[in-house]
């Protein structure tokens, strides 16, 4: 799976045209649209750093000795 994050262009007959990189192959894929009513003209779309951590374990717990061990640091 790759994220693609670009500006779009939504023609008069309502057809998307879209300019995706050079290594993605022709042919059809899988896309997922996301329309975002906030864009204003001439804001730079910048794209934002993404990570993903996943929990450290399946039931994580908020206590102060389960956070800092024994000595309570």
């Amino acid at each position: 799976m790759k994220t693609i994050c670009a500006t779009a262009r939504v023609g008069p007959d309502r057809t998307l045209t879209v300019q995706v990189p050079d290594d993605v192959p022709a042919g059809e894929h899988r896309i997922v649209v996301f329309i975002d009513d906030a864009t204003s003209a001439g804001a730079a779309d910048l794209p934002l750093p993404v990570h993903e951590a996943g929990l450290v374990s399946p039931n994580p717990s908020l206590r102060r000795e389960d956070i800092y061990g024994d000595d309570g640091r």
